[in-house]
């Protein structure tokens, strides 16, 4: 008899708070998050989520208060390269970051010819990365200056990091992690570590058929870390993109020095990977974001909906939740099946 009293105080409950606010419901979204868009970006700041991705010839964001509505939101372009400088060409896999008080995007660029790569940055003062002026800061190059892509950044102790993909000389052959520390948003300020090689068989699947006859590249790109209170993980791309067998590979943060090499393990099998029932292929080069209400973390990553469709325009952005183990290690699970509703990151209402 109790329960039956507490049930019927609760659907009360429930149905006079729908009368208060007729107009509340719980919002939902479908994968892709947009039809196609490598290499994806988001951040949410201040009420807003900013999303960028790989367009090659320009930087632009999006913006909403609601991950579903970004599909319908404007592309803004923000900054254009001019023409005929070593970055005016093949611009690749854009990052936002807000760091003391300024929004930079990093992105890698060169003149038409892929062994030109390398790292550059852009600078905006505004509070909303969508106005204001864009100021071009330069390359962003460790002393090196070797063939560099997918940069991205984070503080620890205080203290600024890059990390990217690089190549150790000057010959395309293997893609490694490298990390440097930062005098500032813009200015390497050392000598680079490599932190991480292609070394299992999930990270060296990468034949290349050319003119010349068939090469073999190894690959790992796309580093972006994830933090869970003083946990630092650092989540990267693995084998050729080109491949179906491209997934993420992870390193786990055991040390006090960002750049002691041994200081970051490697986990010895991938964490996400392709799931043909879900027609994702290739699943790579991610993001993170958090919830609203900072209660939930979702992964951004993108994926191929057929075999063999490789580093092109059919890989398309994918967004789902994914959760900590009590061992503190990410679980992202495996990709969600396309046009399934979800539920938006919890703290996203309509009122």
């Amino acid at each position: 008899m109790k329960n039956i009293i507490v049930f019927l105080i609760l659907i009360t409950f429930r149905i006079s708070a729908n009368c208060q606010n007729p107009g509340t419901e719980l919002r939902t979204f479908t994968n892709p998050v947009f039809n196609t868009g490598p290499d994806p970006w988001i951040i949410y700041k201040d009420g807003l989520y900013y999303y960028t991705n790989t367009s090659g010839s320009r930087l632009f964001i999006r913006k909403a208060g609601n991950l579903d509505e970004l599909k319908s939101s404007e592309s803004i372009t923000v900054w254009t390269p001019p023409e005929g400088t070593s970055y005016s060409k093949e611009i690749w896999a854009p990052e936002l970051h807000f760091i003391k008080g300024k929004w930079y995007m990093y992105f890698a660029a060169d003149d038409g010819r892929n062994r030109n790569h390398r790292m550059y940055v852009i600078e905006n003062p505004s509070p909303d990365p969508t106005q204001g002026k864009w100021e071009f800061r330069g390359k962003v190059s460790d002393p090196s200056d070797k063939w560099a892509i997918d940069g991205s950044v984070f503080d620890y102790k205080r203290k600024l990091y890059f990390i990217w993909s690089g190549w150790e000389g000057d010959d395309d052959g293997q893609q490694d992690i490298y990390i440097a520390r930062m005098s500032n948003p813009w200015t390497i300020d050392g000598e680079r570590v490599r932190i991480s090689a292609p070394e299992y068989n999930w990270e060296t699947v990468g034949d290349i058929k050319t003119e010349e006859g068939s090469r073999h590249v190894s690959v790992n790109e796309g580093p972006v870390i994830l933090r869970d209170g003083k946990k630092i993980f650092l989540v990267y791309s693995a084998s050729g993109c080109w491949t179906d067998a491209y997934c993420l590979g992870m390193l786990v943060f055991k040390g006090k020095e960002p750049l002691d090499k041994n200081a970051w393990k490697k986990y010895p099998e991938p964490v996400f990977k392709g799931r043909s029932e879900a027609r994702a292929y290739a699943p790579g080069h991610n993001s993170f974001f958090k919830s609203p209400d900072g209660k939930e973390n979702r992964i951004l990553y993108h994926a191929n909906p057929s075999p063999g469709q490789g580093c092109g325009r059919f890989r398309s952005p994918r967004a789902q939740k994914f959760v900590f183990r009590k061992d503190g290690r990410p679980d992202f699970g495996s990709p969600v099946n396309l046009d399934t509703p979800m539920p938006v990151p919890s703290g996203s209402y309509r009122k």
